[in-house]
């Protein structure tokens, strides 16, 4: 049994996530919605739904999308741009993985988009495959996201806040940290055994602006690890990317793995 993740993980970083974490491509979700084809009569759950970046473009399809997420802060900013994108059929619920509420009922379409990582795996697959039907699916969407520094862009970011973090501010570790096995190889021995996968390879395009407002939005706590050497901070890593990049185009070649999960 793996121990849940630590509380308050992505406090106080609601605000930058919902700005500055990357949404999905179309070519995903046209991928998602072709194969699913969802009539408007099922209900979606978005589990660990951030500030609601595959919720908000998945609503329109099903009656009812519930976005759940233990962080409060993340779903008031996902219940604003509901709002502004015009989605009514939202539902936000403060919760956790490691205790679905029971009164929840069914879905036709469980997502998690860069969150199953955090979860007890083994645990919420169980629980999901008492609130799905036999003919839902789960579907797990993962990408780098800038946390595997490929580019010289990406390194000069790197070693910059290497200077300015204690050695001891690593994030925090992934509650499965002792199991190895692939979100695949736990998908296959679960009740949703049938896997399909599908990667889809781009480069993503980051302006300075975007590149040091994601900084703010992961689970590394920078902004108060700067603490009042924050403006610092920006013009070294502003400094950084011109040198590395001067023409102030700051390409990402992403890898977007999406595995497509249904019951036997």
């Amino acid at each position: 049994m793996s121990s849940p993740p630590p509380p308050g993980l992505f406090a106080g970083t609601a605000w930058h996530y919902a700005r500055y974490q990357p949404g999905y491509p179309q070519q995903f979700f046209d991928d998602i919605l072709n194969r699913l084809r969802p009539d408007k009569s099922g209900r979606l759950l978005d589990l660990g739904c951030g500030t609601g970046q595959l919720t908000i473009p998945l609503a329109p399809h099903f009656i009812e999308a519930v976005g759940l997420d233990p962080e409060p802060d993340m779903l008031l900013e996902a219940a604003n741009g509901a709002h502004s994108a015009g989605i009514t059929n939202a539902t936000w619920i403060q919760a956790s993985s490691t205790d679905l509420p029971a009164q929840l009922g069914k879905f036709q379409l469980v997502t998690m988009g860069r969150s199953f990582h955090w979860m007890d795996r083994e645990k919420v697959l169980t629980a999901l495959g008492r609130m799905t039907d036999k003919n839902s699916t789960v579907v797990l969407a993962n990408d780098s996201c800038m946390i595997r520094p490929a580019t010289a862009w990406q390194q000069a970011i790197e070693a910059v806040q290497a200077r300015y973090l204690p050695r001891d501010s690593a994030p925090p570790s992934l509650p499965d940290h002792a199991d190895t096995r692939t979100h695949e190889q736990v998908l296959t021995h679960s009740p949703f055994p049938r896997v399909e996968r599908i990667a889809y390879e781009f480069d993503r395009v980051w302006t300075r602006e975007q590149a040091i407002g994601y900084l703010y939005s992961t689970s590394l706590p920078l902004r108060r690890l700067l603490g009042n050497r924050r403006a610092d901070f920006e013009a070294e890593v502003g400094q950084a990317l011109t040198a590395a990049e001067p023409s102030g185009i700051l390409l990402e070649p992403v890898t977007l793995e999406v595995l497509i999960a249904a019951k036997p």
